[in-house]
């Protein structure tokens, strides 16, 4: 049996291999690859977090949220006194979400976009194909169109309410720049693009402060670009922009303007003028103009003098026509300031104790000097402006008759390196760092290449180029004691969200000359208007000092013709106020400073010094006032009373009456009770009811003598004012202003004088 058993046991010579299991090479292969990909997977998310996440975030967040944008009101400029220069109009930008212009179905979203894009153009007058291309793209927010008035505004709001229309479209507060006085201080302020932002003059120079920064609602939404209800809504508020107060007095500002428009379009000054005052006691620029002007409110449109040319011009010589236009001569153009510069040339010689004010006999003129040259065979001569030499002078006396060869000699005395020295004390080298947008800085010949000519012509201002406010600033630095000021542009700034208002302070630059140099150039500046070529500068009452200045054009550009200024401080004693004109390329038949120029100094200062409270020593009562008549007060009277009190009373009487003039009442008269007038001047009565007020045109009265003056005046039913005795040098309204009929027009007369430089 046991050998049965034995025989049924079977040996097998095959290897064994079972299916239900995994081979250990395979499971190690599996594990590997299972490591490499989890290892991967950490790559990748390493790389998404750390390197691309920023973007990702930044994505996520423009696919889940809805911008809008709130627009900052930009800060408005203010004068000295408050008058707003510059302000915001309150307008509207129309915005659109077109991802919340949609419908239940596509069909329905596609006629209800369509709907929209229609009224959108329809309302605001645009394209209707580009505006349905704004209304049907993936963008978040499209702007359909910037500063609309406030009447198409309501339009929207209407259109909107009758078509049930609620979400999509926004109506989003602006601000449109206006400026009130139109042409006034133009290129002193500058003007804004349709964006708000500032393009020249102020508006660009201080547009960082003015602007503000912008705010935004920020919403959500889900992947179907629907907006997520009560997913709260995120508000950042703007930031408004700073309110500016300038140093510049709008009235000083009018006044100046008046006046320099006056000259340059009278004598036909080609390329125009401009003219700066300003507070030498702390550095204010009251006023600074030039001319021609343009209006701010329509920057674009050229003003009368370029749009004679305009139309002939390529675009490019356009573009550049309004550049220049647009430019502020006092700050971004240099120009030769002739005697004028004799102030500071005088100066620096007290100063380094070259010469007296009143040494007999110190200088010679003979009509001219003579330098030798190495490039030229014979002496260069370079004359005197008068063709009859002066003979012998003193410093005040070389300063009042402007004698150039006596300020050749004394540059010669001086030196070139003292010269240079003493242009840098006074700031000549550099801009003023003003705060004015374009200030430009000066050109002087290098000083290694300064020759005996080039020294003799700087001596008296010729042959090198600073702006008016450079000229200005340092004749304000002898004005002001010998202290060197910044100017001063802006006052004060106001943050209009909270209220807090910071002051521009003053600065102090340096101490250039001493307190009694500086006196005794004053009282030079003195001699010359009281003595010298300044005379026409003059103002009854009031101590004036001036300087005259006529520059020839430069010898490779005659095309830019002479350069007449006239600089004027007063008071003398205590200055509170300088002035500087400067009249570009005048005829030349008057070109000379003192001629041309100084008179309109006259003008300016006659009105400009009482406005500031200057007191006037001038206590002698006009003989003419003796004949004039008080204006009774006749209101309440029925107007035929009205009328025979004011006959009897030697006026003469016009009437604006609706109605019985035995029973109505006079409501009101011009001029009013209280006046002083000429016999025969014109009152106007207004019975109640009645506001008829004719305009008319005011005449040129300069040159006439004041009964011819009065007869003119009496023409257009004006009334006058005279002060002094003589021809008509100056009228408070100008030729051709429009004004009410029965004003008063004042008249300065002055005798006769001689023309000099």
């Amino acid at each position: 049996m046991k050998d049965n058993k034995k025989t049924n046991i079977v040996k097998m010579k095959t290897s064994f291999e079972s299916k239900n299991l995994v081979h250990t090479k395979k499971l190690r292969l599996s594990l590997i690859i299972t490591i490499i990909i989890f290892i991967a997977l950490l790559i990748r998310i390493g790389f998404l977090q750390f390197v691309q996440g920023s973007s990702l975030k930044e994505s996520a967040y423009n696919q889940q949220a809805i911008n809008q944008i709130i627009s900052p009101k930009r800060g408005n400029i203010y004068d000295s006194t408050g008058k707003a220069l510059a302000i915001g109009a309150q307008v509207d930008t129309i915005t659109i979400n077109p991802s919340k212009i949609v419908k239940n179905s596509e069909q329905d979203t596609k006629d209800y976009k369509e709907k929209v894009a229609k009224g959108l153009s329809e309302i605001f007058e645009l394209d209707y194909n580009e505006t349905l291309q704004k209304v049907s793209s993936e963008a978040k927010v499209e702007t359909i169109i910037k500063k609309v008035e406030q009447d198409k505004v309501s339009k929207l709001k209407d259109w909107m309410k009758e078509n049930k229309i609620s979400v999509g479209i926004n109506i989003d507060a602006d601000t449109n720049r206006y400026y009130p006085y139109g042409t006034v201080a133009s290129s002193l302020l500058g003007f804004c693009g349709s964006d708000n932002q500032g393009l020249s003059g102020i508006e660009s120079k201080w547009n960082s402060v003015l602007t503000g920064t912008p705010g935004k609602i920020v919403s959500s939404k889900g992947g179907d670009q629907k907006e997520i209800p009560n997913a709260g809504e995120s508000y950042i508020s703007a930031e408004n922009g700073s309110d500016l107060t300038l140093t510049i007095d709008l009235n000083i500002q009018t006044i100046v303007e008046k006046y320099l428009k006056q000259v340059v379009d009278d004598n036909n000054c080609n390329r125009g003028g401009n003219a700066i005052v300003m507070n030498p006691k702390n550095g204010d620029i009251l006023a600074m103009a030039s001319y021609p002007d343009y209006d701010l409110n329509s920057p674009y449109t050229p003003n009368a003098t370029l749009a004679k040319t305009y139309d002939s011009l390529s675009s490019e010589e356009k573009s550049e026509a309004l550049y220049k236009m647009w430019s502020n001569k006092s700050v971004a153009d240099t120009y030769e300031p002739g005697s004028v510069f004799k102030v500071i040339t005088s100066a620096i010689a007290l100063e380094e104790n070259i010469t007296s004010t009143d040494v007999a006999g110190d200088f010679i003129c003979k009509g001219y000097e003579e330098f030798a040259d190495a490039s030229q065979t014979q002496p260069i001569r370079i004359n005197c402006w008068s063709k009859t030499p002066h003979g012998e002078l003193s410093l005040r006396g070389a300063l009042a008759k402007s004698c150039n060869p006596s300020f050749m000699q004394l540059g010669k005395r001086i030196g070139i390196q003292t010269l240079y020295r003493y242009y840098e004390a006074f700031g000549l080298f550099k801009s003023t760092n003003s705060g004015l947008y374009g200030e430009q800085s000066s050109i002087f010949t290098q000083l290694n290449k300064v020759g005996p000519v080039e020294l003799a012509t700087m001596s008296f201002g010729q042959r090198l180029n600073v702006t008016p406010l450079q000229m200005i600033t340092a004749i304000s630095c002898i004005a002001n004691d010998g202290k060197l000021l910044q100017p001063r542009i802006v006052k004060e700034i106001k943050n209009t969200d909270t209220g807090s208002v910071t002051e521009v302070p003053v600065t102090e630059v340096r101490q250039v000359i001493s307190k009694s140099n500086a006196q005794k150039i004053r009282s030079m500046m003195e001699s010359v208007v009281t003595d010298g070529s300044g005379r026409h500068g003059a103002v009854s009452g009031y101590s004036i000092g001036g300087k005259t200045g006529t520059s020839e054009p430069p010898y490779n550009k005659p095309e830019e013709g002479y350069v007449a200024s006239y600089v004027a401080i007063s008071p003398v004693e205590d200055t509170q106020l300088v002035l500087l004109l400067t009249l570009y390329d005048p005829p030349k038949t008057n070109f000379q400073g003192g001629s041309l120029a100084g008179p309109v100094v006259n003008q300016m200062l006659t009105e400009i010094l009482p406005y500031l409270g200057i007191p006037s020593s001038n206590t002698e009562t006009d003989n003419s006032t003796d004949n004039l008549i008080i204006v009774p007060d006749v209101r309440n009277k029925t107007v035929t009373e009205a009328e025979k009190v004011l006959k009897n009373a030697g006026f003469t009487v016009k009437t604006y009456v609706n109605g019985d003039p035995n029973s109505l009442l006079v409501a009101d008269q011009t001029p009013k009770p209280g006046a002083y007038l000429a016999k025969n001047s014109i009152i106007v009565l207004y019975g109640q009811g009645s506001e008829v007020s004719t305009s008319v045109t005011v005449p040129d009265l300069k040159g006439l003598s004041a009964s011819a003056a009065a007869s003119a005046l009496r023409d257009k039913n004006l009334n006058i004012s005279i002060e002094g005795s003589g021809n008509v040098i100056s009228q408070d309204y100008i030729k051709d202003e429009q004004v009410q009929e029965d004003t008063i027009v004042k008249v300065t007369l002055k005798q006769n004088l001689v023309y000099t430089q």
